[in-house]
């Protein structure tokens, strides 16, 4: 690392013009978080305390690359590695290493951390490759998270984007995660790697009748994605959920995602009512809510299977049970007719 002509260091307020200028370079006006492009609300969002960014300069001062951590998580002691963004000149420069590995340091300075997250794309490899170094473990698909229209400057991408969730713990907390039996070979291959101990429990009754069901909804406008968490799940869960989901068919939406905890022993009954609405598995996400979550997601139209590219034959695991039970739900006899079909 000595000889390296690459560093890595702390963002400094003085350096949001350049870091502005590479966000421009790599993805012309058509980055998706518009702060990176303005320097002020740059500085203004990393003086806020909650957003910790880095970068690396070459021995001549140039800025080559940036990425930042930050909580995105219900639980805040999850902190995602995001905005990560390298120069094209320097790709293949080993950049991705030296970031993951600065992030595996970084991290644990960071208020309550606990669980490293990160998102890596799956229109190339390379974010996986450098996940893989600082000993993520992959843990869930995202299928069609992101819009081709971010990456017009790569010619390679000719559909949506799928990234591959990777997970860390830093902080052990062992519990029981209860599985739906349609799911569970599948859960216990992914917990089967995982680096935190889990006592598995396959889901057994009804949701309470005596609980509310509380879920909020997020609209990302320019993914076209919603995400729905579900904090508490009662009797009125299938209610609630077509309540809010009706509402979301009617925008411009193509991802639907919704987040379950994996804490609750009726867990598989809210799973059956997504899966009769052309929900599909996306993966479990470990702490979460502080306990595990079990992801759920909808592509309305046709997924873009063929733009997804793996690393790891543990990912390719998780990719083909995806696909097939993303196969098994469009067969199902009693799917509501509210599948919209692009």
């Amino acid at each position: 690392m000595t000889d390296s002509p690459y560093k890595v260091e702390p963002f400094q307020p003085v350096d949001a013009e350049k870091v502005s200028h590479l966000f421009v370079e790599v993805y012309g006006d058509a980055y998706p978080i518009k702060t990176v492009y303005d320097p002020e609300k740059l500085i203004a969002t990393f003086e806020s305390g909650n957003y910790f960014p880095f970068l690396v300069r070459t021995d001549s001062y140039r800025i080559v690359a940036y990425g930042a951590l930050y909580r995105s998580a219900p639980y805040e002691g999850i902190y995602e590695f995001g905005q990560g963004i390298v120069s094209s000149d320097v790709r293949g420069a080993g950049i991705g290493r030296i970031l993951f590995e600065y992030v595996a340091e970084y991290i644990q300075t960071l208020p309550g951390s606990e669980v490293y997250f990160g998102e890596a794309v799956c229109n190339h490899t390379h974010t996986q490759k450098a996940g893989a170094m600082i000993k993520t473990i992959e843990t869930g698909i995202e299928i069609d998270l992101m819009p081709a229209k971010i990456y017009d400057k790569d010619r390679t991408v000719t559909g949506r984007v799928a990234v591959l969730d990777m997970f860390r713990s830093f902080v052990s907390k062992p519990h029981t995660v209860h599985v739906p039996d349609t799911y569970e070979d599948i859960i216990r291959y992914i917990y089967s790697g995982f680096d935190d101990r889990r006592t598995i429990a396959v889901s057994t009754g009804n949701m309470p009748s005596d609980q509310p069901t509380e879920m909020s909804v997020k609209v990302f406008e320019f993914a076209g994605v919603a995400r729905i968490t579900v904090t508490k799940s009662g009797s009125d869960f299938e209610q609630v959920f077509t309540l809010n989901e009706r509402s979301l068919l009617n925008q411009n939406i193509a991802v639907i995602q919704i987040w379950l905890k994996s804490s609750w022993p009726w867990i598989g009954e809210a799973v059956e009512v997504l899966r009769n609405n052309g929900y599909f598995f996306g993966g479990v996400f470990p702490r979460w809510f502080d306990v595990d979550g079990l992801l759920l997601q909808k592509v309305l139209g046709q997924p873009n299977w063929e733009g997804i590219r793996l690393y790891s034959d543990r990912a390719e695991e998780i990719y083909r049970f995806i696909h097939d039970d993303w196969e098994d739900v469009r067969k199902n006899p009693i799917l509501k007719e509210n599948i919209h079909h692009e």
